[in-house]
């Protein structure tokens, strides 16, 4: 099984990603058309069988992406490996892990929409995983379409170096085409499904324009060379193999962000995008990975994408369906050999690789092997999201994704006692698969709780249960993940001593508490000051480890703490009678006694929020919101659409859907992201422990 350096070369690794509604889908189809892969391009909405990449039931009839899919097209001579991601925030789990094990992405904006609420979201996981993008301005056709205004707010909003490489051919109802600012050339789409591209000469009306454009981008391009700086100092015209390496180059340093135009849904301006992904986007061997050595916690292990060399293969999604566990894999180094055994770098164990296969959406294509770049899935192994795989056994682990914390949780319960068997093992299995879904048990009422990213994540696995593990069930009302924080330092002298008769218990801590600064990364911090070995090093880890164990439950309504900075700087310890439980059940009795002293109060997770409606139904909007507690942060009119952003508590935002179709009569949309915990207003605060404690009679009651 051969792979050499030109087949690694020829390959691109690219995810679409969006906000809601931008038209990732539609493009990914006509990608998958114009490559030859699709011979009938379906639409995400309408009638048909539905777009090839969303193949789950429920995301064609809700017209949303909701599972990430994974293909792979050729185009002019290179292979693309190509991964659609959803749009809402729900599932921002899947653009997460996507985005981890991708070279290159496609920035999809909307024409009218611009730079949206999940476009900022999606800017922010490309650059923590350092993804050179392209930016794709999609819906060219549309009333109120403005590739400037939205080129002005890739600058102003996400800071990045937006250069338009194309102009457009007329706009809104007569965009027609693409001015191509590096060729000089007008193209044009033709045909029944636009798959024939045509170039011409630029039209005359446009050459001003074109010329002033295509200086101005020149002129962006030499910021990054020295070279094309000296050409054009010399006014002489640049060579554009020079152009594209120039462009190349600030776009795999993440400097550079060039903007493409088009109508994924009239097929317009497809096949341009396609050439300079192969161009300008990074393949595998020009991307600088590491990995985290054995016993190591920081990044210093160079992979190269060589196939000579031990593998390095990161499983970043788990899928389960009729046929067996799935699970798909990033080969960053080495080849991945069909019969073969590896080692899972996080168990130790070693696995048989018995099956691997090259998907397209649902479909699969068996493959004796796969080589560095190559995304692809092995069938039948114990895997869990982010685990690095090997052919030696510490070899060391890929820098896992990042998963954000759940800010919701409702509880579950099949409606027949038969099915608790099928409800179980189906949490278990989507649990596996996402990361961000959680399962607990309620201590209190001792019900099963699952916790999740939103409102429609949470729907979206109810429905999932019914449809595939045919089990009906009932669920409650969502509830908040609330916190408890300290809003003041407090001071510590606790000593536990239990002496009766035997081996007796002694610990003795002195310190202090006080509130961590809001924007701090961890939620805890632990920190000891300790001189003279008052008490001795190996009592250390118990103390924090009893501090720890105690953050679970505050003293307010139950909630976990955050947001606690603890400081031990003194105390005394017995030569017999001390020991790790000792000063574990201590420090146990610090968090019980000295908490309280710190005055916490209740924090809830607080959602930014951006609604589109009619400029005729702004106020109602606004007031609204204002009525949920809401605060408006800024609002901006469009023509005949007005966009609001803001911000507002969680626990005001259940049901807001229904409520925002009767106040603009079904014409808003509106999304949702996590923002911040802040603190919850008193007398909201003195309800939420009322209820909660109303809750805790009622179980122990029962």
């Amino acid at each position: 099984m051969g792979f050499d350096r030109h087949d690694i070369e020829n390959t691109r690794n690219i995810g679409i990603s969006a906000h809601i509604d931008s038209g990732k889908t539609t493009l990914s189809e006509r990608i998958l058309y114009y490559s030859g892969r699709i011979h009938r391009m379906g639409e995400v909405r309408g009638e048909g069988p539905g777009a090839t990449m969303d193949y789950m039931e429920l995301e064609r009839e809700r017209g949303i992406t909701i599972t990430s899919a994974a293909t792979s097209v050729s185009w002019l001579g290179k292979k693309i490996n190509l991964i659609d991601t959803p749009g809402h925030v729900d599932f921002t789990v899947e653009v997460e892990r996507s985005l981890r094990v991708l070279d290159g992405a496609i920035l999809v904006l909307c024409a009218v929409g611009g730079v949206q609420a999940q476009s900022l979201t999606i800017d922010r996981q490309m650059r923590r995983y350092h993804v050179p993008r392209l930016a794709f301005i999609n819906k060219m056709d549309r009333v109120g379409a403005d590739p400037v205004k939205v080129v002005k707010q890739l600058h102003d909003r996400l800071g990045c170096d937006a250069v338009l490489m194309q102009l457009p051919i007329g706009r809104e109802s007569s965009f027609r085409g693409v001015i191509d600012l590096v060729a000089q050339e007008a193209v044009y789409f033709e045909g029944e499904e636009g798959e024939q591209v045509r170039r011409e000469p630029v039209p005359d009306a446009m050459r001003d324009e074109m010329l002033a454009a295509r200086r101005q981008m020149l002129e962006s391009l030499a910021m990054y060379s020295d070279e094309l700086l000296e050409v054009l100092l010399a006014e002489e015209e640049p060579p554009l193999d020079l152009i594209y390496r120039v462009a190349k180059e600030a776009v795999c340093s993440l400097q550079l962000t060039p903007v493409f135009l088009g109508s994924a849904f009239k097929n317009k301006g497809v096949q341009p995008l396609l050439d300079a992904v192969v161009r300008l986007l990074p393949s595998p061997a020009e991307t600088e990975v590491k990995a985290i050595p054995p016993g190591g916690t920081e990044p210093t292990l160079a992979l190269s994408a060589d196939p000579e060399q031990p593998l390095a293969a990161m499983a970043f999604k788990l899928v389960e369906d009729p046929y067996g566990a799935l699970t798909l894999f990033r080969i960053y180094q080495g080849c991945m050999t069909k019969g073969e055994s590896y080692y899972n770098q996080r168990t130790g164990k070693r696995e048989r690789f018995g099956r691997i296969v090259r998907l397209h959406a649902d479909k699969r294509e068996e493959i004796e092997g796969a080589g560095p770049g190559d995304i692809v899935a092995v069938l039948g192994i114990e895997a869990a999201s982010g685990d690095t795989y090997s052919s030696l056994p510490n070899f060391g682990t890929l820098v896992s994704m990042f998963v954000p914390e759940p800010v919701i949780k409702m509880a579950i319960m099949p409606v027949e006692r038969g099915g608790a068997d099928r409800l179980a093992k189906a949490l278990a299995r989507f649990r596996r698969e996402d990361p961000t879904l959680q399962v607990l048990s309620d201590d209190e009422s001792g019900e099963t709780l699952i916790a999740g990213m939103g409102e429609l994540h949470l729907d979206v696995y109810v429905e999932r249960l019914r449809r595939e593990y045919k089990v009906e069930v009932v669920v409650g009302a969502p509830k908040v993940n609330y916190r408890e924080a300290p809003t003041q330092p407090a001071e510590f002298n606790v000593r536990h001593r239990k002496q009766t008769g035997g081996s007796g218990q002694y610990a003795h801590i002195v310190g202090r508490m006080e509130p961590l600064p809001e924007d701090a990364e961890e939620s805890f911090v632990f920190e000891e000051a300790i001189v003279g070995g008052r008490i001795p090093k190996q009592y250390i880890p118990a103390i924090e480890k009893g501090l720890r164990s105690s953050l679970q439950k505050g003293p307010l309504a139950g909630y976990p703490i955050v947001g606690l900075h603890v400081l031990v700087e003194d105390g005394s310890y017995h030569e017999v009678d001390s020991s790790d439980l000792a000063f574990q059940i201590c420090a146990q009795t610090v968090m019980r006694e000295a908490f309280p002293r710190t005055q916490p109060v209740l924090l809830e997770p607080i959602m930014r929020i951006e609604v589109e409606c009619p400029e005729a139904c702004q106020g109602n909007v606004v007031g609204d919101l204002v009525g949920r507690r809401g605060l408006i942060t800024g609002s901006t009119v469009m023509g005949p659409i007005a966009r609001i952003t803001g911000e507002v508590p969680l626990a005001e935002t259940f049901g807001y859907a229904t409520v925002l179709r009767s106040l603009t009569q079904g014409q808003a949309t509106f999304s949702m992201e996590f923002c911040r915990y802040k603190r919850v207003p008193s007398s909201v605060q003195e309800e939420i422990i009322a209820q909660r404690r109303k809750r805790q009679t009622a179980a122990v009651g029962s």
